[in-house]
């Protein structure tokens, strides 16, 4: 059975995204790019770029799930999660809109799904990514990997 995955590698700044078919014959990647927004405009202003080109990747694949990266904070940085989740909100609304199931994945256990090691570099997942999917480059920027390496995640869960 196919299954049409879209990988979110959420941000409010840039936000990954990579829409991932599974089917009898393995895996690829259809699209996979960024969204990125103004930090010269207000949030809202923002948040509706980021509403926009999710609804746009949303319509025109129509993904059977969505995969996205949970919410983390680091002491150093708290603004992050709240951040994060602005974006992260944006993306549940647009699925939920759609009625498409989202799953969240922990940034360690997408990293330990595809290289063994919870704690991967950015370097390491780009490298794998384009391992597992047998690319010609890396997948650039980092954003990308990481989205479609949630995809593939989701995949891998639920075999």
């Amino acid at each position: 059975m196919a299954r049409t995955i879209l990988g979110i590698d959420p941000g409010l700044r840039i936000t990954g995204y990579a829409v991932v078919s599974e089917n009898g014959s393995g895996v690829s990647v259809r699209e996979a790019g960024i969204f990125k927004t103004d930090d010269k405009q207000r949030l809202a202003v923002r948040l509706k770029s980021i509403y926009d080109n999710v609804e746009e990747v949303v319509s025109e694949f129509q993904p059977d799930a969505l995969a996205v990266e949970e919410l983390y904070s680091h002491y150093k940085h708290p603004q992050t999660a709240v951040v994060m989740g602005h974006a992260r909100g944006i993306i549940f609304l647009c699925a939920a809109n759609h009625n498409i199931p989202v799953e969240s994945y922990a940034s360690t256990r997408i990293k330990k799904a595809l290289t063994g090691n919870g704690r991967a570099s950015k370097l390491q997942m780009q490298r794998m990514v384009k391992d597992i999917l047998k690319m010609k480059k890396l997948p650039e920027p980092p954003d990308v990997a990481d989205a479609i390496a949630a995809a593939l995640c989701h995949i891998e869960a639920f075999k």
